[in-house]
């Protein structure tokens, strides 16, 4: 298959805000395609989107849509994957799965290329993208983990709404609006909406993302901890995650405190190593207010990390910021390199 000169690429749930940056994306890092297949659910099926120049009709995904695909891109929910992603293994196609669906599968590997790209060689025809949340974090401190060992992450993020979709975004924009005009917030999407109750997000901030667990923790919150040890192969490491939404429309925020296994660290050695580590740029000059934000890494593939510095009292403790596209690095570019990486490793 290596031989071919490009390949045939479905995009499961194509007109959602995922499907459309996978189809950006695709397009403007020159992926080899051959020839392109949009799928969704029977609702959004007629659909027209352009890619490329040209312009394709949206099809409802089926088993046999997956005939003849090579790489299938699934973005379209847990139920879709759990559904279609073995109909399109059956075929012969590679799954790339951006739901939860097969996160924590111990038959699936959950892939960031940067940090385990060797995981790869382990797919048997699916392989999982991790939570957005949990992409960046594990690109920022895998470097640290390989250079000086890792005990602790306490990880507080600072999500954007456009990773609860652009119904998310919209009702946003329409509270904003509203609340400026001195009217009523009306709330139906967040913080999830098929739980109970529904707050506003314009101008608040929601310690809610995705469901309570017994324990007290949310499904989000699960995912980092669970995803995070599996991707760094550490099952004993200590993870813990509070996530919340704010009002911004794209990329995530996160503030990271971890403890390394070396003593006598400065945030110089923490420098050196990030500064050359793939996938993610050092932002960091307090004296001149250089760091990242929310809006800086908006449409940008990397991770952006600042604000690295020491902890006041233990001497193993820094603190970092990690800023990125939930959209891109935390779905559809994350999807998109481990396509690539497919190829490169002649793994289809």
């Amino acid at each position: 298959m290596e031989n071919l000169k490009g390949y045939h690429v479905a995009v499961v749930g194509a007109t959602g805000a995922v499907g459309q940056k996978m189809l950006e994306t695709l397009e403007k890092k020159n992926f080899p395609i051959e020839s392109i297949t949009l799928l969704s659910s029977s609702r959004s099926a007629g659909t027209k989107i352009n890619f490329k120049g040209e312009e394709y009709v949206v099809q409802e995904a089926t088993p046999e849509s997956f005939e003849g695909i090579h790489i299938a891109l699934f973005s379209a929910g847990g139920s879709v994957s759990k559904k279609l992603a073995p109909e399109a293994v059956k075929r012969g196609a590679v799954v790339i799965d951006n739901t939860s669906a097969y996160r924590m599968d111990p038959e699936v590997p959950l892939v960031v290329p940067e940090v385990n790209e060797e995981d790869l060689k382990k797919h048997n025809g699916i392989i999982a993208n991790p939570n957005c949340s949990t992409i960046q974090m594990v690109a920022a401190l895998k470097p640290l983990q390989d250079a000086y060992g890792l005990s602790r992450i306490i990880v507080s993020t600072y999500q954007a709404v456009s990773g609860a979709g652009t119904v998310a975004s919209e009702e946003l924009r329409n509270q904003a609006r509203d609340m400026l005009d001195g009217k009523e917030a009306n709330a139906e999407i967040l913080p999830v909406k098929g739980d109970k109750k529904h707050f506003p997000i314009a101008f608040n901030a929601l310690p809610q993302i995705d469901v309570f667990q017994e324990n007290g923790y949310t499904f989000e919150e699960m995912k980092m901890i669970n995803e995070t040890k599996k991707i760094m192969h550490a099952p004993e490491l200590h993870v813990s995650a509070t996530c919340v939404r704010l009002p911004i429309v794209t990329s995530h925020a996160e503030s990271v405190y971890i403890e390394l296994n070396q003593d006598g660290l400065e945030v110089a050695n923490l420098h050196k190593v990030l500064q050359s580590a793939e996938g993610v740029v050092l932002e960091d000059n307090p004296s001149e207010q250089v760091y990242p934000t929310p809006l800086s890494a908006a449409n940008k593939s990397d991770v952006f990390i600042g604000r690295v510095r020491k902890d006041l009292d233990n001497p193993k403790g820094f603190h970092l910021w990690v800023v990125s596209d939930n959209l891109l690095k935390g779905a559809a570019w994350n999807s998109v390199q481990i396509a690539e990486s497919l190829i490169k490793n002649n793994l289809l």
